[in-house]
């Protein structure tokens, strides 16, 4: 295979690779370097008091800036928790007659970028900067990519790299060069850890289901499809984790939750990802009320431990997370923003309602997703703090137990955020011949071409003939709710590594064959 194309600068580095190989310097030495510190407990600690408690300091990372003072370099390293600058000296580099360490590998055959480990002891500079003063240093990693230059202030970045290719498609370049973004992700670990936390105190089991799985239940959505070789059967990548997590109240677990991994062949947006994060949990003896009490509780106690506090900034607004949170239903919505009642509408009536509306419907369309298309286009967006949508029609629910005294209507609510949908929950359908109707019903929307209707799960509704107790279970969008706990505008902003089209890289010898 051809090898990529090589810019002027990575050429000169891989020329500076081999003259330190040539010099006996290995420039990706396998022994470990003694790290014992880092450059925010230096900065955070350190005082002209306590100076010799900073004598000896092991500190590792990436050469970010140089400058060059003739006998003496300042430089910038950024490990994991900061930055830290340094002072390297010649005199106290070199020893006798030997100048090789600092005149060529520092000055001439190290880059910006380039991995270090340093030893020498912290003290502060005219100028008031808390510095390591260098009297050791190690070559850890030869960087054969120069990263991308960002301006800088006061060492305080103005002008990060922001073009989304670079930032969603080489995020370790990101993060080494937008400190911010890594704060981000720290902030979606304490999210998580903050949820599982809230769980755990509160008696509840974490467990992991199938990501495989024969048939793709537990959602409305279009699955990824694929074949197990050995077992000659196609398989699905899982787009929820409900019914094996119900499995599981029938096997007598009173809580149980699941971070889930879930994925939807669906559309792509600033709210949307193929593969994407859930947080599902299901209780046993719980309704959809005490849900919606719980769900408050644990916002709340996220918002908190994440931002230190519940009003959180969310571009131009302040969204509280604040309980108890608004409760209306959907039917109640959508005449608010409407002025339209749908509530005893049937399918043809519904259809007149979205013409009426200018909202585009197609023939494979059944009264809930009707229904579903008048709320997302004319009513979601409005809720912009935590909102409690409730009660919605049973044709939109297949899942969900019918209301106690609301003839047609389901107990489920969805939670609204900044005009989003980041939570769904319900008083979970335990009837197996109630169950098995509506997967019926789901199999006859199939067959109109509707391809993100349920399957029929035979043995979930074997398991539900064993009898599982009154249950209440929510599904969370981790994703949306780091967006807005970080305040970011995209769910690629909150994943690591989001999806992209496959990456096309020009080699020497594609190059030849475009001129030809």
């Amino acid at each position: 295979m051809s090898a990529p194309i090589l810019s002027e600068q990575e050429q000169l580095r891989r020329e500076k690779l081999a003259e330190l190989i040539m010099m006996g310097i290995e420039p990706y030495p396998a022994a470990l370097f003694p790290v014992n510190t880092y450059s925010t407990d230096i900065k955070d600690n350190f005082s002209d008091e306590n100076a010799a408690a900073f004598t000896d300091c092991c500190v590792a990372g990436r050469i970010m800036s140089v400058r060059d003072m003739g006998k003496a370099n300042f430089a910038v390293i950024q490990d994991t928790k900061g930055r830290i600058q340094l002072y390297i000296k010649r005199e106290e580099i070199c020893s006798g007659d030997d100048k090789t360490l600092y005149d060529i590998v520092w000055k001439k055959l190290l880059d910006i970028g380039d991995i270090i480990g340093v030893k020498g002891y912290a003290f502060r500079t005219k100028t008031g900067e808390i510095t390591l003063h260098v009297k050791e240093f190690t070559l850890l990693s030869k960087a054969l990519r120069p990263l991308p230059i960002v301006k800088e202030a006061e060492g305080q970045t103005f002008d990060a790299v922001t073009d989304p290719e670079f930032k969603y498609r080489q995020r370790y370049a990101d993060l080494i060069i937008n400190p911010t973004v890594r704060e981000t992700f720290i902030k979606r670990t304490k999210l998580v850890n903050s949820i599982r936390t809230f769980l755990n105190e509160r008696g509840a089991l974490e467990v992991d289901t199938p990501v495989l799985q024969s048939i793709p239940g537990g959602a409305a959505a279009r699955p990824f499809i694929t074949h197990h070789n050995a077992l000659d059967i196609p398989l699905y990548l899982r787009i929820a984790n409900e019914l094996y997590l119900k499995r599981l109240i029938v096997g007598g677990f009173d809580w149980v939750y699941e971070f889930s991994r879930n994925f939807r062949n669906e559309g792509m947006d600033r709210t949307h990802n193929p593969e994407f994060t859930i947080l599902e949990f299901y209780t046993a003896y719980k309704d959809y009320f005490w849900m919606m009490e719980t769900t408050e509780q644990l916002l709340e106690r996220a918002a908190l431990d994440v931002c230190g506090g519940t009003d959180v900034p969310v571009g131009d607004k302040t969204i509280s997370f604040k309980a108890p949170f608004k409760r209306i239903s959907i039917f109640d919505a959508i005449q608010e923003h409407t002025g339209i009642d749908v509530s005893r509408m049937n399918e043809e009536q519904l259809r007149s309602v979205c013409k009426q509306l200018h909202i585009g419907v197609d023939a494979t369309m059944g009264k809930a997703k009707l229904i579903d298309t008048i709320f997302g286009e004319k009513c979601e967006k409005k809720y912009i703090q935590p909102t409690f949508i409730v009660d919605y029609p049973v044709e939109m629910s297949p899942l969900t137990k019918k209301h106690r005294d609301k003839q047609g209507l389901v107990e489920r609510f969805e939670l609204m955020i900044n005009g989003k949908e980041v939570a769904n929950a319900y008083s979970e359908l335990n009837d197996p011949l109630d169950q098995r109707e509506r997967f019926e019903e789901q199999a006859q929307l199939a067959a109109r071409g509707d391809d993100e209707a349920m399957f029929i799960d035979q043995d979930f509704l074997r398991a539900l003939e064993y009898g599982m107790p009154p249950t209440a279970g929510i599904g969370f969008g981790i994703d949306r709710l780091c967006m807005l706990l970080t305040n970011s505008p995209s769910i690629q902003d909150v994943l690591l590594f989001p999806q992209m089209r496959p990456e096309k890289v020009q080699t020497e010898q594609q190059e030849e064959e475009d001129k030809a």
